[in-house]
């Protein structure tokens, strides 16, 4: 791939992505597969003003090494260092980038449960200071291809040539291979934001999928929370930036306790380094109480068991079949992608930003409103050709918003 075309790509996620502000610091973390990517991407900060720029590495078979040598005692430990780590983030913000290029299947092997006990762990201890940053952080994820990932992608292809060509499946359906990305996404952001006015005039108070597959779903709104989709405003500071690069849904966080039905998973959600597919998950009173995958059943009930709010969901997000990434034809295995392939759900954490207000809002109050919480938020795609939804108003009308997988409006 041309430096120029990955110079400029580094550019947009820095500016577009985090839109890094003169002065403020940034936390870049990213496999080691792709040093030369995130120099660039560390210059590209830099140029814009950037205060400190740090990179946090990781590297999977490590982390698959630590998960299967290292004891839940050792590694469910938050040292002091990491608290005086987070309690610093806490008071400075800096911008966060994630560039995702891990292998689908790359901690297979490991111990889902033990990995889970581990992660709850921890999590208790890291909360609190999650909390104090929820929604005033400029981050964005992106990617960048991992060998891997690329032979998972293309598996008839050599490596090189499987990098190359999720190089430009990357960059095409980030909007970042044309003349002027910028001006590309601007638009874009444009198109997500007069959809979301069409749906947040509705009155929305639920919505009703149905496919024939077997999805046959409802789930209900809550009653101040807006749809959002492309750009989103950090809290505090008036910052726009880009969180998802590539996006194309339109999204809320539901009711958490009210989803009635079945929904059918349409595409392979990739998952700690492990894959579920051809699966389903039945809804009762909000709440996930009963699923079947015909691979990695067991990961999947361990996902909806992490904990209490894990089976209740926190995101709706709506995405037209004639999505790019999927007339692209190419299966990701990643959430980023692939959840922009299709309209999907989410089990576990809700979305407090889409609470009208919401800064006038504790978390607390936020969470009574109806916002799921959760130590998880896994997206799941269910978008199929013929998906159907339909919203039920306030006023007990009943609008159609898909129709054969496409806007219906």
């Amino acid at each position: 791939m041309k430096k120029t075309v990955l110079r400029n790509y580094a550019k947009l996620i820095a500016k577009m992505g985090v839109n890094l502000q003169k002065g403020q610091d940034v936390i870049i973390h990213a496999s080691i597969e792709q040093p030369e990517f995130v120099t660039m991407l560390a210059e590209e900060c830099y140029a814009l003003g950037a205060g400190r720029v740090t990179v946090e590495w990781r590297h999977q078979p490590l982390t698959k090494v630590h998960y299967k040598k290292g004891s839940v005692r050792t590694l469910s430990k938050v040292e002091d260092w990491e608290k005086e780590r987070l309690s610093h983030y806490v008071k400075t913000l800096p911008a966060r980038i994630y560039l995702e290029s891990d292998d689908p299947d790359g901690l297979r092997g490991v111990n889902q449960k033990k990995m889970a006990k581990i992660s709850r762990n921890r999590y208790a201890i890291i909360k609190p200071y999650r909390d104090a940053m929820e929604n005033k952080e400029q981050w964005c994820i992106a990617a960048v291809p991992g060998a891997a990932w690329a032979k998972k992608v293309f598996p008839g292809m050599r490596k090189s040539a499987a990098m190359e060509e999720l190089w430009k499946a990357i960059l095409h359906t980030a909007r970042a291979d044309g003349e002027d990305p910028v001006a590309a996404w601007e638009a874009h952001n444009k198109d997500l934001a007069d959809r979301c006015n069409y749906l947040n005039s509705l009155g929305i108070e639920r919505l009703e999928y149905k496919s024939s597959n077997g999805t046959d779903l409802w789930v209900g709104m809550i009653p101040d929370a807006l749809f959002m989709g492309g750009a989103e405003t950090a809290l505090g500071s008036g910052v726009v930036y880009n969180p998802n690069m590539p996006t194309e849904e339109v999204f809320t966080s539901p009711m958490r306790g009210q989803a009635e039905g079945v929904v059918y998973a349409s595409k392979p959600l990739s998952y700690q380094g492990e894959i579920i597919d051809k699966f389903w998950i039945r809804f009762e009173k909000g709440k996930a109480v009963d699923c079947h995958a015909e691979v990695g059943e067991p990961l999947l009930r361990e996902m909806i068991g992490m904990d209490e709010g894990a089976a209740y969901l926190g995101e709706c997000a709506l995405v037209p079949y004639s999505s790019p990434i999927r007339e692209s034809g190419i299966l990701f295995y990643n959430t980023l992608f692939d959840e922009n392939a299709a309209c999907h759900l989410a089990l576990g954490m809700g979305f407090t930003n889409v609470l009208t207000d919401y800064e006038k809002y504790t978390l607390e109050e936020c969470r009574k409103k109806g916002v799921n919480d959760s130590i998880i938020h896994v997206d799941f795609m269910i978008g199929t050709k013929d998906l159907s939804i339909d919203a039920v108003t306030k006023n007990g009308k009943k609008v159609p918003i898909f129709r054969g997988g496409e806007w219906a409006f």
